[in-house]
């Protein structure tokens, strides 16, 4: 199958490397020229990590998008989530007819609505779109033509919209441990960097400032008081859930099924289970504002639940307080580009017509 990778981060280059290592043929699309030479002047992406180790040779690589996605498949897009909107206008813009399906990896909460909007705005109709609840990879670069990987998760949510069956099935053999859910609400629902990430970056937020984040996130950083905040976010994330219709594990639950923390003793002890994860014990604090836990897990994480929260008539105080927290501290409007109820299409939708939206085929 040929398939195109968009994206040339960590999280692109793993999948790059699984596609290649399955048989596929793989075109790598960046829209930096400085990301991508890297890669071009070593012939490939050199990986290690759980795929093994060793050269990886795409059969392209490219910083022309219409080019990259010329006789596609399939598009996989392996990006931070608040870019996913450029992406799409970046597939208008392309002046070409997008109807292979496009896989969102991850989409995280909101992520095939937002996308498929943007085509709606522009007048065009959107792709057949499949939706992961969560990168499929723990991976970083250390240098510029290379990814270590160090994990692969065990099992990630995956749903369609738009999309056939036969689509999704697709999806998820490409990327095998991606389990079928009813709808982009629950794929969008099990977003778990929301409810991790957030309470953390807002508590700790004096200690990011003062230290420039020298601390570990999950463990010096997950004291009594956030793991309590963490368990409430998640326990309005399973009222929302089970509002809908779906009825989800719990935070811990769902971490053990990616593969970020161990076996579970108790399933409520929150602080124990993620400072113990063996993926997740010497990772440090965000160094600034800047990181992705405050540029994406506000306003594509946490803005798109409070959006769904309100249509599903789910009162959600402690997301409406990290939010307002978190804007007022960052000093940012998470709504001004953010994935709103209008971005993602659902403005004014009734609880019934969201659910026929996302459940249409």
């Amino acid at each position: 199958m040929d398939v195109t990778v968009v994206g040339c981060g960590a999280g692109a280059c793993a999948a790059a490397v699984e596609l290649l290592a399955a048989g596929h043929r793989v075109c790598v699309w960046s829209r930096s020229q400085a990301t991508i030479a890297p890669h071009l002047e070593r012939g490939g992406i050199v990986y290690d990590g759980v795929l093994g180790e060793g050269l990886a040779v795409p059969q392209r690589m490219t910083t022309d998008l219409a080019e990259a996605l010329a006789g596609a498949d399939a598009a996989v897009v392996v990006l931070p989530t608040f870019l996913h909107a450029g992406v799409a206008r970046a597939m208008i813009d392309a002046d070409m007819r997008v109807d292979m399906p496009v896989i969102l990896n991850p989409g995280h909460t909101g992520g095939a609505l937002e996308f498929a909007q943007v085509f709606v705005q522009a007048g065009r109709r959107p792709p057949p779109l499949v939706e992961f609840s969560t990168l499929t990879y723990v991976a970083r670069k250390y240098g510029p033509d290379s990814v270590t990987v160090s994990g692969r998760a065990g099992a990630v949510r995956a749903a369609p919209l738009g999309a056939s069956r036969e689509v999704l099935d697709l999806a998820i053999g490409l990327f095998p441990g991606a389990t079928p859910v009813l709808d982009v609400l629950a794929s969008g629902l099990c977003n778990v960097n929301m409810v991790l990430h957030a309470p953390g970056a807002v508590l700790a937020a004096a200690w990011v400032e003062a230290t420039g984040g020298n601390f570990t996130f999950y463990v010096e950083g997950m004291t009594e008081g956030v793991a309590r905040v963490v368990r409430a976010l998640d326990g309005e994330r399973l009222a929302v859930a089970r509002a809908f219709g779906h009825d989800l594990p719990n935070l811990m639950g769902e971490m053990q099924k990616i593969g970020t923390i161990d076996a579970l003793d108790d399933p409520d002890d929150y602080r124990g289970a993620i400072s113990a994860g063996s993926a997740n014990q010497r990772i440090r604090a965000p160094g600034s504002f800047d990181h992705r836990y405050y540029k994406e897990d506000f306003g594509h994480g946490l803005l798109p639940f409070l959006e769904l929260a309100q249509i599903a008539g789910v009162d959600v105080p402690v997301a409406v307080a990290l939010m307002r927290l978190a804007e007022t501290a960052v000093d940012v409007d998470y709504r001004a580009g953010g994935r709103t109820a209008q971005a993602m299409g659902i403005a004014g939708l009734s609880f019934a017509g969201l659910l026929e939206k996302v459940r249409a085929a």
